[in-house]
């Protein structure tokens, strides 16, 4: 019923990615790798996201499109510099090569390059939006990604690769690394609809605790799940000796920490009524989803 319910936000996200990607005078081996590393699999969370918060505010979702598209390629880029041999060198990502083993270390750095150029591109050249919306995106994605952000994230988890995080130094890591991107997504929707600060403030807040909730859920799977349902190799964390929150906290005490953050995320935009429910089902499908 829930993948129901997510479907048709997926496939807009994925329309979307599709145009965005289908420029001309790309070279041929470069577009194969981007289309390759973005349209091949995915759960378009973070698109979803942005649609149902726009929902929720009552914005029409072709002015979500390009944010929808960005947060996405941003993600995109991301995980094919996360998966290369200098990071943590995994090979299999959403069930299949990751984007390095199939086209080569330099192809997917280029790649990675390139999407993440086209994350800002995709909201520039939006002219739906005001010039002080796309701005007002452009520098919230920035920051989202960047050295204070999702880079800062994957510093950390590279320093506690050797060094023992405290639950503390796990939540910055993980706040950055997956949070901030999914922090985004609420905030976008915040930015296009112009809401007040206090309402920006709930969006951000409901996505920095949802972003959470993703990460311990994901620290659980890798535990529990299996590599054909993850699509990636099951028990890579523990195999690594990385900091988790089952590793620091215990697989019972992760699970209760995980109910803890759905409820307080869900109660950080009760204020907004009925047509926050997308949100609030896509949060509990966060928390309890299989891979």
């Amino acid at each position: 019923m829930m993948n129901e319910f997510l479907k048709p936000y997926q496939e807009r996200a994925q329309a979307t990615l599709t145009a965005t990607l289908a420029d001309t005078g790309v070279p041929q081996d470069l577009q194969e790798t981007m289309h390759y590393a973005v349209l091949g699999g995915g759960k378009r969370l973070r698109a979803t996201f942005v649609y149902l918060t726009c929902e929720a505010l009552k914005v029409d979702l072709t002015l979500a499109d390009s944010s929808a598209a960005a947060v996405e390629l941003m993600h995109a880029y991301s995980l094919i510099h996360d998966d290369l041999p200098a990071m943590d060198n995994d090979l299999m990502r959403r069930g299949q090569p990751t984007v390095h083993v199939k086209y080569g270390e330099a192809m997917a750095i280029l790649a990675g390059d390139a999407l993440q150029a086209g994350a800002f591109e995709s909201i520039a050249a939006d002219e739906l939006l005001s010039s002080t919306s796309r701005t007002q995106l452009i520098h919230a994605l920035a920051v989202a990604s960047g050295r204070k952000g999702m880079v800062a994230g994957q510093v950390l988890d590279m320093h506690h690769e050797t060094v023992k995080a405290s639950e503390q130094q796990l939540i910055a890591m993980h706040r950055g690394k997956t949070g901030a991107l999914i922090e985004f997504s609420m905030i976008s929707a915040g930015i296009i609809a112009q809401v007040d600060d206090h309402t920006r403030e709930r969006l951000r807040r409901f996505g920095e605790i949802i972003g959470l909730a993703f990460q311990v859920r994901d620290d659980i799977l890798d535990e529990i799940g299996d590599s054909a349902t993850l699509g990636k190799q099951a028990g890579a964390d523990r195999h690594r000796q990385k900091s988790t929150f089952v590793s620091i906290l215990g697989l019972s005490s992760a699970q209760s920490r995980l109910e803890q953050l759905t409820t307080e995320a869900i109660s950080t935009i009760e204020a907004l009524g009925s047509s926050a429910q997308g949100l609030k089902l896509l949060g509990h499908y966060v928390a309890g989803r299989e891979y």
